[in-house]
C-alpha cells in the first residue's frame, strides 16, 4: 500500500504542476519575473476549491483579466451535484461549469469574472475556445495563469503550448496539491481539501493522463493525435504509472465520446 501510494504522489506532483507557491504579486515577481499576468483561466474541470483559488488570485490582484472556461463534459455533473449539496439555494441544474463557479465567486465573494466560455466540452477544446474568446473580446495577452484540476494541469499547459509556442508565458497554478497516505490500511488524504475526488475517481484520473501524455501513436502530441505538444515524461514516473497501473488496471480512464470536438 505504501507503494501504491508513493505511486500515485509521484503521477500527482508530476500532473498537478504549480510554477509559484502562491498568486500573489511577490510570488510572480520571484518566481515568474512578472507581478501581474496579463490573463488568468480557471477551467471549470476543476474540484470545488477551484473556486476559492479564483476568488484569492482576483483579491490579490495576481492577473488583469480574469476569465472561466468550462461547459458540460466528463467532470460536469459531479460539480453540479457537489455544488449544489454544499450551497442548496444554489442551481446547478443544467447549468455549464463556468457558469456555476461564476454564480459562486458571486455568492461567496462577491466577485465576477471578466470573462465566461461555457460551450467547450473537453481539455483540447477549452484551450480553442479560450483562444477564441479573447480575440473576439480583443484581449491580447503575453502571460496567462492557467489553474485546472491537479490532474489534468499538465496536459492544460500543453495544450496551450501547441497553439502559442514560446511566444506567451505560461503559469501554472493547478488548484489543488494532494498528498496520499496509508492511514489503517488504506489509501487516503493527507489533508481534507474541499470538493476533492473520491480516491478511486482521482486514481482513475491520474491513470488516464499519463497515455494521452505520452507522445507516441496512442497519445494526444504530435506523433498521436496532435491535441497537446510534446511532452516529456521522466522514467520515474512512467515506471510509477506502470506500478499503479499494474494494482488498478480496471480504473484507467477512456475518452468519452460524448464530448469529442467536432
Amino acid at each position: 500500500m505504501k507503494a501504491i501510494a508513493d505511486s500515485i504522489n509521484l503521477l500527482g506532483e508530476f500532473c498537478g504542476k504549480r510554477d509559484v507557491p502562491a498568486l500573489t504579486a511577490g510570488s510572480l515577481q520571484k518566481h515568474c519575473g512578472v507581478a501581474q499576468a496579463d490573463v488568468m483561466v480557471l477551467f471549470g474541470g476543476s474540484i470545488l476549491c477551484g473556486g476559492d483559488v479564483l476568488a484569492e488570485a482576483m483579491r490579490s490582484g495576481a492577473a488583469r483579466t480574469y476569465c472561466i472556461v468550462g461547459g458540460v463534459g466528463h467532470t460536469t455533473e459531479t460539480l453540479r451535484r457537489r455544488m449544489h449539496q454544499a450551497f442548496p439555494d444554489m442551481e446547478t441544474e443544467n447549468l455549464p461549469e463556468a457558469q456555476i463557479f461564476a454564480n459562486y465567486l458571486k455568492c461567496q465573494y462577491g466577485l465576477e469574472p471578466d470573462l465566461l466560455e461555457c460551450r467547450s466540452t473537453n481539455c483540447g477544446n477549452n484551450i480553442t475556445c479560450l483562444l477564441e474568446l479573447l480575440r473576439e473580446r480583443g484581449v491580447s495577452f503575453r502571460s496567462i495563469i492557467l489553474s485546472q484540476d491537479a490532474a489534468m494541469q499538465r496536459r492544460m499547459e500543453a495544450g496551450l503550448k501547441k497553439y502559442t509556442g514560446d511566444r506567451v508565458q505560461i503559469i501554472n497554478y493547478a488548484v489543488y496539491s494532494a498528498k496520499v497516505a496509508v492511514k489503517d490500511g488504506a489509501l487516503a488524504y493527507e489533508r481534507p481539501i474541499w470538493g476533492m475526488w473520491e480516491m478511486e475517481r482521482y486514481i482513475s484520473l491520474l491513470l488516464g493522463e499519463i497515455p494521452r501524455l505520452t507522445d507516441d501513436e496512442n497519445g494526444y502530441g504530435p506523433r498521436g493525435k496532435d491535441f497537446i505538444a510534446h511532452v516529456d515524461i521522466p522514467p520515474e514516473v512512467e515506471s510509477a504509472f506502470r506500478k499503479l497501473r499494474a494494482a488498478y488496471s480496471e480504473l484507467v480512464r477512456k475518452a468519452d465520446p460524448r464530448f469529442a470536438s467536432l
